[in-house]
């Protein structure tokens, strides 16, 4: 593919379990691919410790701290007190990785509601992007966030349809596009990637989870994201180092780095 700048990772879950036996020879492999920085979402409140630890020890990493809606179990009402303490003492880029999920066993709806717009408060109150999951539930999610207004953040791994991605984009939101798009059958995906503006599209791994059709069944890294880079100029018909430099704009702007 040649030389290409510098590339963000905007969706990386690197304080996963699954890294600890290689985490600094993954760390490494990134680099070398020309990933430089990476944003790291949390899912639950136990784990805020170990993204802080993590970020601290690697500059290019960035802490987001949140309560992710698959992981119901783990969170207590008390949790979002503790969160607002945390954003006001880590300043992270952003709050979550939060949102809605329909798909999962017994989701809760109502619960599901009330965890994520007080996070959503909380990304307004310390004026921080949101980082969004939204899975069965892209329209749920745009009409909360109406009631938000003012608020920037994205959606990762985008999987609505082109009308509600068009809404978002109007609201001020990035959309995140990672491994899935890679696959032959998502052609939806890969027409929102080929037809959306290049100014509200981000790129993404959502590592460990969710790898390229050539990882398919593989623990995913951060160094793959050359491939969804790759992919984007392909579908897009435009050079890999445009796409590059727009998207890695996009996250500096969004996450407010330097």
């Amino acid at each position: 593919m040649g030389l290409h700048p510098q590339l963000i990772d905007a969706h990386c879950h690197f304080d996963d379990a699954s890294f600890d036996v290689d985490r600094q020879q993954a760390l490494s492999r990134a680099e070398q691919a020309g990933v430089t920085q990476q944003i790291i979402p949390a899912i639950k409140a136990a784990w805020w410790p170990r993204i802080k630890q993590l970020c601290l020890d690697h500059p290019g990493l960035h802490p987001s701290y949140g309560l992710h809606p698959m992981f119901l179990t783990d969170h207590q009402d008390e949790h979002i007190d503790q969160l607002s303490e945390w954003l006001a003492a880590e300043q992270p880029v952003a709050v979550g990785e939060c949102g809605l999920d329909f798909y999962i066993e017994d989701p809760q709806p109502e619960r599901q509601q009330r965890l994520f717009e007080a996070q959503l408060e909380l990304a307004g109150r310390y004026d921080l992007p949101v980082i969004i999951h939204a899975r069965r539930s892209v329209e749920e999610v745009i009409n909360t966030l109406r009631r938000f207004p003012g608020l920037r953040g994205m959606l990762h791994s985008y999987s609505g349809s082109e009308q509600q991605a068009h809404r978002l984009i109007e609201m001020g939101f990035y959309l995140s596009f990672g491994g899935p798009v890679t696959y032959e059958r998502a052609k939806r995906l890969r027409h929102l990637v080929k037809s959306l503006p290049l100014e509200s599209l981000l790129i993404e791994t959502d590592s460990p989870d969710q790898p390229d059709t050539q990882h398919r069944g593989e623990r995913n890294e951060p160094a793959y994201l050359p491939l969804i880079l790759e992919l984007f100029s392909q579908l897009r018909s435009q050079p890999a180092q445009e796409i590059a430099a727009q998207t890695r704009l996009n996250t500096q702007q969004l996450f407010r780095l330097q």
